[in-house]
């Protein structure tokens, strides 16, 4: 090894320590998709506390007991999310019909200029009761073999929620906690890195919940002004899609646009697809900055990448926590470089 040049030995050294992370990571990665079953309710539970936390901080602050607090938190969570859960839900039913044979109709409007392509989007909306009914056996087969989907989600809900509680009442203690098991020299910098990480994603998930709500507003009524069948529903899905930056937004504006070039024909698709773009731009112009301009800014590219490796790591639900936890990853690499930056 000594007989090797300088820069050679750098970049073995540098290849060693590349490897070695990468492999650290890679065995932590495994571990948390043999126990989805545990980690998913955490991770979905420290999402919920940093949404909550400001919520819980003002009953705390208004003289509530902290217990009580936390609980009052989770009831309202329940009541909230139910209640969103519903209202989504019916308006995907009720205009579900009119969605579906819209985009055939779609479908059978392009194919007759631009074939194939038509003709898959018809073929994707005539056979999206079998993708379901083949979505139903796949989970009636897992019940079957002893595992219930519908079951497992539902006891990771009720986990979530009691993790919730649990980290509402006692974030006070969760700095003591931290320092205790850090080791000697590094609590300092280990609650800085926590403390930072946890900031970001707290940012990122209440400045995410606002711009998805004005975005779903603005849209659906843009759609109602235009008279598109399922406007309502279609908000909704843009909603939920805002959840998922980037791609929600493209996914559920390009389904409304459809919808409304296959029901109102191409002079409303086109004021459909103004209305998207605007709300697009507004978001990207005007909300990002504002709304989350004090939180861990990540370049899109980075962003595409962490969806991209959540969904092939944990399908949906991995292209839901991929970008906050980037952000917390983010934040701990900005603290490192403002602490190291300072020490220089």
């Amino acid at each position: 090894m000594l007989l090797l040049p300088e820069p050679v030995r750098r970049l073995g050294a540098w290849c060693a320590v590349v490897l070695l992370v990468s492999g650290v990571v890679w065995v932590g990665v495994r571990l948390c998709v043999e126990f989805r079953t545990a980690v998913t309710p955490v991770l979905l539970a420290l999402l919920g506390t940093a949404l909550l936390q400001p919520f819980f901080r003002r009953l705390v602050a208004a003289g509530v007991n902290r217990s009580l607090a936390a609980g009052l938190t989770c009831v309202a969570v329940v009541a909230v999310v139910g209640g969103a859960v519903y209202i989504v839900v019916a308006a995907l039913v009720d205009s579900g019909e009119q969605i579906v044979s819209s985009l055939k109709s779609a479908g059978r409007s392009l194919a007759e200029h631009f074939g194939a392509a038509g003709t898959s989007l018809d073929d994707l909306a005539s056979n999206s009761r079998n993708l379901l009914s083949k979505f139903g056996g796949t989970a009636a087969s897992n019940v079957i073999s002893g595992v219930s989907v519908v079951g497992e989600s539902l006891a990771m809900a009720v986990l979530a929620l009691l993790l919730v509680f649990f980290f509402l009442r006692d974030s006070h203690r969760a700095a003591e906690a931290l320092r205790s098991f850090a080791p000697h020299g590094t609590s300092d910098t280990v609650e800085a890195m926590a403390r930072r990480a946890f900031r970001g994603v707290e940012g990122f998930m209440r400045g995410t919940t606002l711009i998805a709500l004005i975005d779903a507003v603005c849209i659906t009524v843009g759609l109602l002004v235009l008279r598109v069948p399922g406007s309502v529903g279609l908000g909704a899905l843009v909603f939920v899609g805002a959840y998922i930056p980037y791609l929600g937004a493209f996914l559920s504006g390009a389904v409304a646009v459809l919808v409304a070039l296959a029901d109102r024909g191409f002079v409303v698709a086109l004021w459909a697809l103004g209305v998207v773009l605007a709300v697009q731009v507004l978001e990207g112009h005007v909300l990002q900055p504002v709304i989350q301009s004090r939180t861990v800014q990540m370049h899109p590219a980075v962003v595409m990448l962490a969806i991209t490796a959540g969904a092939s790591v944990a399908g949906i639900v991995g292209m839901l926590l991929a970008v906050p936890l980037t952000a917390a990853a983010f934040g701990v690499a900005h603290e490192l470089r403002d602490r190291y930056a300072s020490q220089a």
